[in-house]
């Protein structure tokens, strides 16, 4: 057997039996679950905590792939993200991103999740007789929406995303961003 195909294959089974590359989110659950059993009650809520705050940044890096590329005649900023691990709110997940226009009317985008608040909302939105109280509504695609006074949208996704399209442009370019939005894929998040 040539030596180059015996490194090669030594070099393959070594790769397949290494251990896989550490997961934070993982390493926190693993640090949480060893205090625990060793009675650090403490040290395991600290950890369990930094792999909620972890899950929440990853959730919210996930959002920021569903917000739109800027229409045509709008340029966008970079687009921003917050998450607040489950102590505070239950925890809450946000990306968001402002779009300009040439004449300098703007738009932002943005796209909350994991937050108890949302799901408390979720059905004031889903009820027409409760969401009428908050604006017009409107359908954005296949979803249901309000449009307040403003041209401002809110809308629901899967009861558990908070889309909210605001900012000084015109009411049309607000619901057109909102149709910009990857719903389908954010409600299998």
């Amino acid at each position: 057997m040539p030596r180059s195909l015996l490194t090669a294959g030594l070099v393959l089974i070594a790769l397949a039996v290494a251990p896989a590359r550490a997961d934070d989110i993982l390493d926190a659950i693993e640090q949480g679950r060893k205090a625990y059993q060793a009675g650090d009650m403490t040290g395991a809520k600290q950890s369990l905590d930094l792999a909620s705050q972890l899950i929440a940044q990853k959730n919210a890096e996930g959002y920021v792939a569903l917000l739109p590329e800027p229409l045509s005649g709008w340029q966008a900023d970079k687009a921003q993200t917050s998450a607040v691990g489950g102590a505070i709110l239950g925890g809450v997940s946000a990306a968001n991103r402002t779009y300009t226009n040439a004449k300098g009317d703007t738009v932002e985008v943005s796209i909350t999740g994991d937050s108890a608040l949302v799901m408390q909302f979720a059905p004031m939105l889903s009820n027409p007789a409760m969401a009428g109280a908050f604006g017009k509504l409107i359908r954005v695609g296949s979803q249901r929406a309000v449009q307040n006074p403003d041209g401002d949208v809110m809308m629901v996704v899967a009861n558990k995303f908070l889309i909210n399209v605001q900012g000084s442009a015109d009411a049309a370019s607000k619901v057109a961003y909102a149709q910009a939005i990857d719903v389908a894929r954010l409600s299998k998040m």
